[in-house]
């Protein structure tokens, strides 16, 4: 039996994760380097591995209509490590995929110290990589250490790119009056009573909206101040500084869900999901803050149904970074500057726990397969995978480059020029085409792959 030489991967979040199993299930030995507890961060909580620290949900499971449920499908599909421990720590979320967060981590770091090509060093790798690892997955998310992040940028000449990441609340379940809140999904989608609801009225929605922007902040440093928010993941008084209306458009719009208690029509609605398998903590969706802890339960208890509330976590704040990587990487993630350095997961500047599992499972076949001595073929741009992947090595563009979850717009458009323009799929029905080719696609590559 061939011993290969292992390959070394930085980072036990998510994306790290993933590449170490695609990697050992192919028989080639793993380190897998993970600083915690040694070194500590700002967001994570547990010394768990693939621990989640913004939100429980791996949003949509519609590999029909939605773009996210498509990249869920082609990952089960390549037996993906962390899709196989969602699904069995799924907890109900409506059309969503959310899961039992702690059950979640737990069994991710369990089958990997299981594993026997596997090997997890707690330790922070400082600065660069030793010179005699060879093959270097680099995942270490958003919250990078600052001697290795420092030695990229040295390394590569560019400057950091930088965002804040906001967490939201959770709320234990038994402190919620229910008296004023209701369980319904929206629409009545999934088991059709997955959330929480908490209706405000107009007065009660405009008092709360005074109070999100006038409430007491975080302080930031000074270079802390310039740097941009994830637009896909503002906190909640920075929607509404954009407009006293806009949140109702957003995660507080009240479409969908009817108040049992007050059939009268909602100004807005506040919701809350699963957040754990025994159904005792809920995540307050959209409620992503910068607010003091103090200013977020006085704003918060404001919200009928929430008055005495108690909350297992209060929101906050993250510093993230990330690579230019279309300027930066190769078209399978290498540093071009140092092609034995591969990225993989949230610093290559994919955004989302689905995304960034998707880019280490991507990577990890990369990293396997050169070990291997075998032909690296990335997925195709039609499938999910491979329009993640084109979007990070040279479908965005440098100068501009910013996260990105996947969405249809990153796949390539359909060939529909000889149609009459009747007969040229739109909407909904554009979607489900798209997603029917990014299917055959997938197994098509997966067949060649052997």
């Amino acid at each position: 039996m061939t011993t290969y030489t292992p390959v070394h991967i930085i980072g036990g979040g998510l994306a790290g994760s993933e590449a170490a199993w695609q990697i050992a299930k192919r028989g080639i030995q793993v380190i897998l380097h993970e600083m915690r507890p040694v070194r500590k961060t700002d967001a994570h909580h547990t010394d768990n591995l693939a621990e989640l620290v913004c939100s429980n949900s791996f949003r949509s499971d519609d590999s029909e209509f939605n773009a996210v449920g498509v990249l869920h499908d082609e990952m089960r599909r390549c037996d993906s490590l962390i899709l196989s421990v969602a699904d069995q720590h799924k907890v109900p979320a409506g059309s969503a995929l959310a899961v039992d967060r702690d059950g979640f981590s737990e069994e991710v770091s369990k089958r990997l110290n299981d594993h026997p090509l596997i090997t997890i060093e707690r330790e922070e790798v400082a600065g660069l990589p030793p010179e005699d690892w060879d093959s270097v997955i680099i995942a270490t998310g958003p919250l990078t250490s600052p001697a290795l992040s420092e030695a990229i940028a040295k390394l590569t000449g560019e400057d950091q790119l930088a965002f804040f990441d906001a967490i939201a609340p959770i709320v234990y379940k038994d402190s919620i009056d229910f008296s004023k809140a209701w369980m319904q999904s929206r629409y009545d989608k999934g088991e059709g009573s997955d959330y929480i609801n908490c209706a405000l009225s107009t007065e009660q929605y405009h008092t709360m909206i005074d109070a999100l922007l006038e409430g007491e902040k975080v302080d930031f440093k000074e270079w802390e101040d310039i740097t941009p928010y994830f637009e896909g993941c503002l906190p909640i008084e920075v929607m509404a500084s954009r407009g006293k209306e806009t949140l109702c458009f957003g995660p507080l719009k009240p479409v969908g869900l009817t108040n049992p208690n007050n059939p009268l029509r909602n100004h807005a609605v506040v919701q809350l999901r699963q957040d754990n398998a025994l159904g005792t903590l809920y995540n307050m969706v959209g409620f992503q803050t910068k607010l003091t802890y103090g200013e977020q339960k006085r704003i918060f208890r404001t919200i009928p149904g929430l008055e005495n509330a108690e909350f297992a976590r209060l929101g906050g704040l993250h510093r993230n970074t990330f690579l230019n990587s279309p300027a930066l990487c190769d078209d399978t993630l290498r540093l071009k500057a140092l092609p034995r350095l591969r990225f993989a997961g949230q610093i290559t500047g994919c955004e989302g726990y689905v995304e960034s599992s998707a880019i280490g499972l991507l990577v990890g076949m990369f990293a396997a397969n050169e070990r291997l001595g075998q032909a690296i073929t990335p997925p195709p741009p039609t499938t999910a995978m491979g329009a993640l992947l084109g979007h990070l090595t040279g479908g965005a563009n440098e100068d501009t480059f910013q996260p990105m979850n996947v969405n249809f717009g990153l796949f390539p458009p359909l060939d529909t020029d000889e149609l009459p323009k009747k007969q040229r799929p739109r909407g909904r029905d554009r979607k489900k085409v798209v997603s029917d080719r990014a299917k055959v696609d997938l197994g098509n590559w997966l067949e060649d792959l052997g």
